[in-house]
């Protein structure tokens, strides 16, 4: 049985269509809802989301992100600040400057809240390292949403994000087909990111299983933040150590750093690409052939929802407290009916870290 809230406002918020991410009107938009929520395995179900025309005021809203060094986090960057214009409400976007940052991340949020934020947005460098954290906010009657990357507090207000361990199936399924049980094996190199994070564990979770019992096998799993310098050395070790290996799999900016580097030794040929997320380096990889294949967890979207969430709670109004876009898979062969609005951001975005 289907648990959501009834009353006006849901009843627009379930409102029939198909989604389109265009910036001035990506909805109504088609996406999943745990339902009980913050359980991963929790039962699913489909929503078309619709959100608020329009916040009752100016709203100050504080957005941590763990960097702002890839595409990937650009992409909610413009979700979250195009959203926030659209509803006219503030936002303050603050990045830590990698993975190893965590007591930056804290203490920025911090001194958000201090500042006068109503409400927080929070993509988390750890998974359990946010917890003290998101108590300490919630004491003060200020909603914590938990956008990408997963968190394990019960405090949380709501999430916007997908399953990763999903994402990483994904990525699995798409090697288990093109190498099933009893074929010849295939070395493959495992890039999930960095060590601790939330959705890297669970990233990791979903590739083993979805290979398990196929002939994919993992020569070498590496760890790293997802800084492209960091990538790059890692797939540069792991070639010189394995050089028998026919993929590298793992995040966008591995999938971005491999495509020069595999060129340059002259395998490319021979060794493939399959990343487990979705950036433009990964969209523009994919149109030329150069990567085989990524699923997209629509980020834009997620960032989209995030800012929506903290408005509809901040003015008492229905939402859904546990919600992410549905999940699917680009390749070769689907690129060309690909609609990129969901997941990135418009050529030529610059970072946006306040709205006034």
């Amino acid at each position: 049985m289907k648990r959501l809230i009834v009353g006006a406002a849901m009843a627009a918020l379930l409102a029939a269509g198909t989604g389109r991410a265009t910036a001035g009107d990506w909805f109504p938009y088609s996406v999943e809802v745990w339902d009980p929520p913050f359980n991963m395995a929790s039962p699913r179900h489909k929503v078309d989301y619709v959100p608020l025309p329009k916040a009752d005021k100016p709203f100050e809203l504080c957005v941590s992100f763990p960097h702002m060094k890839d595409a990937y986090w650009l992409a909610v960057d413009y979700g979250v600040a195009d959203e926030a214009k659209r509803q006219g409400v503030k936002m303050q976007l603050v990045e830590a400057g990698g993975y190893t940052e965590l007591q930056k991340q804290i203490s920025q949020i911090e001194d958000c809240v201090a500042a006068g934020a109503n409400a927080v947005i929070i993509g988390a460098i750890s998974f359990d390292g946010m917890n003290n954290l998101v108590s300490e906010i919630r004491k003060k009657n200020i909603p914590v949403i938990d956008v990408i990357n997963g968190m394990s507090s019960s405090e949380l207000s709501a999430k916007s994000l997908v399953s990763f361990g999903e994402m990483g199936a994904k990525a699995g399924e798409y090697l288990a087909k093109l190498h099933p049980a009893g074929s010849a094996p295939v070395k493959v190199a495992w890039f999930p990111g960095p060590p601790g994070a939330g959705w890297v564990e669970a990233g990791n979770t979903g590739f083993l299983g979805a290979i398990k019992g196929s002939a994919v096998e993992v020569v070498e799993t590496k760890y790293g933040d997802t800084g492209k310098e960091v990538q790059a050395k890692l797939v540069e070790d792991t070639l010189q150590a394995h050089p028998d290996i026919s993929y590298v799999v793992g995040t966008a900016v591995t999938a971005e750093a491999a495509i020069p580097i595999l060129r340059d030794k002259g395998i490319d040929d021979k060794v493939k690409i399959v990343a487990y997320y979705y950036t433009p380096g990964v969209d523009q990889g994919i149109r030329r052939g150069q990567i085989l294949a990524a699923p997209t967890d629509s980020p834009v979207i997620q960032g989209r929802i995030a800012i929506d969430q903290a408005v509809r709670i901040l003015e008492g109004k229905d939402y859904l407290k546990h919600v992410g876009p549905a999940l699917m898979v680009v390749s070769q062969d689907s690129i060309k009916t690909f609609d990129p609005a969901s997941t990135l951001a418009p050529d030529g975005f610059s970072p946006v870290f306040r709205v006034q």
